[in-house]
């Protein structure tokens, strides 16, 4: 079962690969987007981890959805452009989706994610095939959905959650963006990852944390 201390786990590890890659996410925005994916989803989760307190603090009453909400609203007022918006939106739909649980199962999970990826959708208008970071979340709630359906254990299924999501951020390369900033330049688009579909491979990977999972790559 994962408890609220595992949801922070989650988003501690969240936080540190989002400052780790801040500057390929800042570098792959600046061919089609602001210049500032990596910077500003850095300074949110950073924000995030202010809110979390210390990874030794035993205060954990807090239920999974208050917690969700609260990076939800940090996420909304401290990321600028679409992507606190839309990380925003997500949260707050995991948060809804948990309901009053103080526990979760597997099932609970992928239900939560595919919150989130409700939220996203309705939030940016996007859908598959947008050059956004809906090509890899959609993957990885497809695949998470349907390898937890199949009786695979959380950890392979999360596995299978984030090669979804790799393939659907290498997918997002030679497509012609339909939303956001990028959709402005049109053709010249074309050939560029989009930046949120590479974050959105890191909040999955992050969540191998539900399944004990410690280890960072930080290749």
């Amino acid at each position: 079962m994962i408890d609220t201390a595992r949801l922070k786990a989650w988003l501690r590890r969240y936080a540190e690969l989002i400052h780790v890659h801040k500057d390929e996410l800042t570098a792959l925005d600046a061919t089609i987007g602001d210049a500032d994916h990596g910077t500003n989803m850095d300074r949110g989760m950073q924000a995030v981890l202010h809110i979390l307190g210390d990874e030794e603090d035993a205060n954990e009453n807090i239920r999974p959805a208050e917690l969700l909400k609260q990076v939800a609203m940090v996420l909304i007022s401290k990321v600028g452009g679409a992507s606190g918006p839309l990380y925003g939106t997500a949260f707050l739909r995991m948060a809804q989706a948990v309901g009053e649980k103080e526990q979760l199962n597997e099932e609970d999970i992928a239900q939560m994610f595919a919150a989130g990826l409700n939220g996203m959708k309705e939030r940016g208008k996007a859908d598959l095939g947008d050059k956004t970071m809906v090509d890899a979340y959609a993957r990885a709630v497809s695949a998470l959905s349907s390898s937890l359906a199949e009786g695979f254990p959380l950890k392979e299924s999360l596995a299978q959650a984030i090669s979804a999501a790799k393939e659907g951020s290498d997918q997002t390369i030679p497509l012609i963006a339909r939303k956001g900033r990028a959709s402005y330049l049109g053709e010249r688009s074309r050939g560029h990852r989009d930046p949120g579909s590479l974050s959105t491979v890191y909040l999955f990977e992050a969540a191998l944390v539900f399944a004990g999972e410690g280890e960072i790559n930080h290749a």
